[in-house]
């Protein structure tokens, strides 16, 4: 696709062009007789299409009995699809740049997400299918041009607007914020890739580069030695935004824990521990270990990557599970090695919430379901109540807004029916007449949001949706209110 009318199109979403009817999908509320029409760009302006995704749209629809609840997951599911993608073959090889919606760049975090409600559709399309493996080649590349960074540009020569920032980043690369979450990322998507077509094409040479240098960075980030080549400074008028010592983090204690100068939000750790990062990293490190295990393409590598998951599995468990005096043991969100912690969680994935979401937990778990009851309580500092909802929220945005994605990961990890129709039902009444998700609303006015082009949002709302359609249908056919 040329780049800059993937810019152009984009952009029109950005700026409202969004909620230009397109013909073919309207629906009635029969109690008020409110029409709903698709919010989503027109077919010719849709940066990537897939039968296999429309017909599973036209299928979860029409099974769910609320008119407004349908309509938001038209609008939302295919929201990736339709305004983030720019595919194309690239030396012979299927190359997808996926941009987060209204930032011109990718995230390996987000890229990730974004198409992850898209990934058991793999066997059913083969577009689909190179629209991941696209994925996966796209992000080896961003892996090898800088291992500590977050975000991308798919014109590796390109200069970042964050050009003054210390150290100033490498060409092609959008910020430098050292998150141990988008490495995990770029090994989970590489590995269900895997486990569902059974593809191992990916695993070429270069994969191979990239996978070596994540462990590796993951080990000098261990800091054994108490050193890191990592630092990250910027003019911010947030200091939210930044890290302590000049992006080096707090003191720590070795623990065998791997450090995380950010979290998945982009603000900074105030203890570099960040626990949902490093369960999410001895996650990633065992499935690597599976993947090197496949005919034996490199034993000695899949040895080394379960010792260093089990090492950080144990070191987790040493040191982030904590006495709360009212919740028992739970996790704590962040630690240090010397005994701090914070107890809070923040409204992104990895989240403490996000536990039984990632693996390597289970909703029944015991300490997984304590540290629940505390995210959810008036304990956790960042547990909203307002008028429009309740929900998790984040730093990144203040102290008064709530995060959909908070609550949609309350709801993909909940057994609760009542539960699910809450949150099914929070997320309807606070899309301010939308018809999509938004990163942040005001606890009590929903119209007061953040970010009216926020795809992972969007999509993470269509995977809850068609969660329920398989697990739980009964909930949909209601018209839930």
């Amino acid at each position: 696709m040329n780049r800059r009318r993937f810019l152009i199109n984009n952009s029109k979403l950005a700026i409202g062009v969004s909620l230009i009817p397109t013909a073919g999908f309207s629906i009635y509320d029969k109690a008020n007789f409110t029409k709903f029409i698709s919010n989503r760009p027109p077919k010719d302006e849709r940066t990537f299409k897939s039968d296999a995704v429309e017909e599973l749209i036209n299928e979860v629809k029409s099974s769910i009995g609320n008119p407004e609840l349908a309509w938001m997951f038209e609008n939302c599911y295919p929201n990736t699809l339709d305004t983030t993608v720019d595919y194309e073959v690239i030396d012979g090889k299927p190359d997808s740049f996926v941009i987060t919606g209204d930032i011109d760049a990718m995230w390996l975090r987000d890229s990730t997400a974004q198409v992850w409600p898209y990934m058991p559709l793999i066997n059913k399309d083969p577009k689909i299918k190179n629209l991941i493996l696209g994925l996966i080649n796209r992000q080896v590349k961003c892996v090898l041009t800088d291992p500590y960074a977050n975000a991308f540009f798919k014109d590796l020569t390109r200069i970042s607007k964050w050009s003054s920032d210390i150290p100033t980043p490498k060409p092609g690369v959008h910020e430098r914020k050292w998150e141990i979450d988008s490495l995990c990322y770029f090994i989970r998507l590489s590995y269900h890739y895997y486990k569902i077509s059974g593809d191992k094409s990916f695993m070429d040479s270069d994969w191979d580069k990239a996978v070596k240098l994540v462990v590796e960075t993951f080990r000098t980030e261990q800091r054994e030695n108490g050193t890191s080549p990592y630092s990250f400074s910027r003019e911010h008028s947030m200091t939210v935004g930044l890290a302590q010592f000049y992006g080096k983090g707090a003191p720590t204690k070795y623990t065998g824990l791997i450090h995380s100068i950010f979290r998945p939000s982009d603000d900074g750790t105030l203890l570099p521990y960040l626990i949902p990062s490093n369960i999410f990293a001895y996650v990633s490190l065992a499935q690597l270990s599976e993947l090197y295990n496949i005919d034996n393409k490199d034993v000695d590598f899949s040895k080394e990557c379960m010792s260093f998951s089990t090492q950080v599995k144990s070191a987790v468990k040493k040191y982030a599970i904590k006495e709360h005096q009212d919740f028992g043991e739970i996790y704590a969100y962040e630690v240090d090695g010397f005994g701090n912690a914070l107890f809070m969680d923040d409204a992104n994935v990895p989240s403490l919430m996000s536990l039984a979401y990632i693996g390597g937990h289970s909703a029944k778990d015991a300490i997984y379901k304590n540290t629940r009851k505390f995210l959810l309580s008036d304990s956790n500092p960042w547990f909203l109540k307002g008028k429009a909802a309740e929900g998790q929220s984040s730093p990144h945005t203040g102290r008064e807004n709530i995060w959909p994605m908070g609550i949609i990961l309350r709801g993909i990890t909940s057994e609760d029916e009542n539960e699910i129709k809450k949150c099914l039902n929070m997320l309807k009444e606070t899309h301010a007449d939308t018809g999509f998700m938004h990163e942040s609303f005001h606890k009590d006015d929903p119209f007061d949001f953040s970010r009216s082009w926020f795809a992972w949002a969007n999509t993470l709302f269509g995977e809850f949706v068609i969660k329920v359609y398989h697990e739980r249908p009964w909930i949909l056919k209601n018209n839930i209110s």
